[in-house]
């Protein structure tokens, strides 16, 4: 099993920037694409954005494609999300999510196709 924990989250104006991160905790990391999701209340949880195992290649969602970054040092077991120009419709509470990556299609967008799951983290972002 592999376990997942976020951190980083917190409250940041309108325009501002934030960055997550996601420790994970078996050696295996390496062999996992990685994403991020996130869920506001009474919403469906969304895709954001994500990386594959062997971080060359990454896919975001339209709403924060050219704002947020994911990348991921295997090295440490750490996935990160760089969010920049954030805006009050970003405000959610951030999961990290995992699969084993094959490393033949790009990184899925679906909940479904993860495995393992972080608790969560509050972004919030005022105006």
């Amino acid at each position: 099993q592999v376990q997942l924990v976020e951190s980083g989250g917190g409250t940041v104006q309108a325009g501002g920037s934030l960055s997550l991160s996601c420790a994970a905790s078996g050696r295996t990391f390496s062999s996992y694409a990685m994403a991020w999701f996130r869920q506001g209340p009474g919403l469906e949880r969304e895709f954001v954005g994500g990386i594959s195992w062997r971080a060359r290649s990454a896919r975001y969602a339209a709403s924060v494609k050219d704002r947020f970054t994911v990348s991921r040092d295997n090295a440490k077991n750490t996935v990160y999300l760089q969010m920049n120009s954030l805006k009050s419709e970003d405000t959610a509470v951030y999961f990290c999510a995992g699969y084993y990556d094959l490393g033949i299609a790009p990184v899925s967008s679906q909940t479904n196709d993860y495995e393992y799951w972080g608790q969560g983290t509050q972004v919030t972002v005022s105006s």
